[in-house]
């Protein structure tokens, strides 16, 4: 079963389309990457998904159940993470967290479980300083787990890594990471690193339009022959391999095969022995996300 569903959705504000036949689902206990550069869409896909924003055609489900503009989804269905959270300071982790599972109605002995639950797997647990002195990156894991805090089906991050150092980055990806076996995730961001690292799906936004959505390996096998790179010690060696397979180029000193099949190696090996031509280095480069998602928006 898919928790959410994005069906053909439209938005504009005013002459712009901001958002021109958005499509995507994303199945249970998945980390679901949403990719697109700033401007993209990524935000107002994600506000039209809580139901705070008006569509102008398509459908929006979560769990089965219809999106409206006012009408957020069912209690426990759905949980968010802006940005950048917002909280009361003078509260700490643990206060903040009984507060919101006190607005959505969980008893009182289950919530204190529920609270240390969430505060050790966000790596809170027995920090009692107001949250007015949290770092940005203790800010966001909270956030993770006031998002979390009624069980929601669905969690919604928007780029929740944004303007954090690498160890902040590497803990919130590790929390998402095991966030997943409680809930579905969607991870907005443009930091295309975060993705592989932790993704399973990824929809690629591009003008409003989704260019691409599916599971990592369905996007790899689009670029099945990856780029070879040859490194001579000759200078004068480059000009005769070149000749010998004009599908390569010269850059910065060292020959590249953009798309270079198992027969094409092999073919370059042997030219290289029968012409007891010296290597400094052969190597080849799987294409990463980056690449694939610059050659999906034909970058």
């Amino acid at each position: 079963m898919n928790v959410l569903e994005v069906i053909e959705v439209r938005k504009h504000f005013g002459s712009k389309q901001v958002l021109d036949g958005v499509s995507f689902s994303v199945p249970e206990n998945c980390v679901f990457g949403f990719i697109g550069r700033n401007g993209a869409g990524k935000t107002t896909t994600m506000r039209a998904v809580l139901g705070l924003l008006q569509i102008d055609g398509g459908e929006i489900t979560v769990c089965g159940e219809r999106v409206r503009y006012g009408c957020t989804p069912k209690s426990g269905n759905i949980g968010f993470l802006p940005d950048v959270p917002e909280f009361y300071g003078y509260m700490n982790a643990r206060e903040y967290l009984m507060l919101c599972g006190e607005i959505t109605g969980i008893g009182r002995q289950a919530l204190n479980a529920r609270c240390e639950e969430l505060l050790r797997l966000v790596g809170l647990n027995g920090e009692t300083h107001r949250i007015k002195g949290y770092s940005r990156g203790m800010k966001q894991r909270l956030g993770i787990a006031q998002a979390l805090i009624n069980r929601p089906k669905l969690l919604i991050c928007d780029e929740p890594t944004s303007a954090l150092d690498p160890v902040g980055r590497k803990d919130i990806l590790d929390i998402i990471r095991a966030a997943k076996e409680q809930t579905s995730v969607v991870f907005s961001t443009h930091i295309l690193s975060d993705v592989e690292r932790i993704c399973s799906r990824v929809a690629f936004l591009e003008g409003g339009k989704t260019a691409f959505s599916g599971s990592i390996e369905e996007i790899r096998a689009m670029k099945r022959d990856p780029a070879l790179e040859l490194t001579l010690p000759r200078p004068a060696d480059l000009d005769r391999v070149r000749a010998a397979f004009p599908q390569s180029e010269i850059s910065d000193g060292r020959l590249v095969f953009p798309k270079a099949s198992d027969r094409d190696c092999a073919d370059l090996m042997a030219f290289l022995a029968a012409q007891e031509i010296p290597v400094l280095r052969l190597e080849r480069h799987e294409a990463d996300l980056e690449d694939l998602f610059l050659e999906v928006i034909g970058k």
